[in-house]
């Protein structure tokens, strides 16, 4: 689930170094390591629209690489595009899904590139300087897997007394997010710096399964999963 820029920190002051490390017209590239932690819920699954008590999901925190790129307009405000490897997220039940041997449920591929407007407080010339962002991302799903086991499981639950599991697929709904960051920069010189940054993005979608009954019938399945990650992003840049 990804995304970026600097943390929060009360400071008044910025050292000068007159190396204008970050400056109007100037650019930034950054990579570095993205920790996702989500902050999930989820409601009860749901088959052909009949709620199953006890069931629900989470998601695991997942660690990718990222890239973000900055320009910057002003010594002040810049624009931030920013992605990283799209973290595979494992699914596993809870409550009645919390049987070890059919989890994880289900896994996806995530991926959120997300724009931001940024503000840099202090001056160009700041070897430290704290950043304040908010923009939008657009996530998406794929590569989504079922677990054999909990295709069993399913079967199961869908028709008393299956023990074979009847063939199921899956997907996730794709969803745009609000994303609000807080970070700071320090500044070796005029073009290395180090960042790090906490993101949060709320955001909820749908997981679907489909099960196809050796009858032919297929059964349709679904849980709304609220992720709501907090996102880490710690990076190396260089400015051009």
């Amino acid at each position: 689930m990804k995304i970026r820029s600097f943390a929060l920190v009360p400071l008044a002051f910025a050292l000068s170094t007159g190396a204008f490390a970050q400056s109007a017209g100037s650019n930034l590239i950054q990579f570095g390591w993205i920790h996702l932690a989500p902050q999930d819920s989820s409601d009860p699954l749901k088959i052909q629209g009949n709620t199953i008590p006890d069931t629900g999901a989470s998601v695991d925190s997942p660690d990718t690489a990222g890239i973000a790129i900055t320009h910057f307009f002003t010594d002040h405000i810049a624009v931030e595009s920013v992605a990283g490897f799209p973290p595979r997220f494992n699914l596993s039940g809870t409550g009645v899904l919390a049987t070890p041997g059919i989890n994880p449920l289900a896994s996806a591929r995530q991926w959120s590139p997300a724009l931001l407007m940024k503000y840099y407080f202090g001056n160009a010339e700041s070897k430290l300087r704290p950043s304040l962002g908010a923009g939008v991302s657009y996530i998406w799903f794929n590569h989504v897997q079922v677990n054999p086991a909990f295709q069993r499981s399913l079967s199961g639950l869908i028709t008393s007394g299956a023990t074979t599991a009847a063939p199921s697929s899956a997907t996730v709904d794709s969803t745009w997010a609000p994303v609000f960051e807080a970070g700071l920069t320090y500044n070796f010189d005029r073009h290395w710096s180090v960042a790090a940054s906490v993101s949060y993005l709320p955001f909820s979608t749908k997981a679907h399964v489909t099960t196809t009954l050796p009858t032919g019938t297929q059964v349709h399945s679904e849980s709304k999963l609220s992720i709501n990650p907090i996102v880490t992003f710690l990076a190396v840049g260089y400015r051009f």
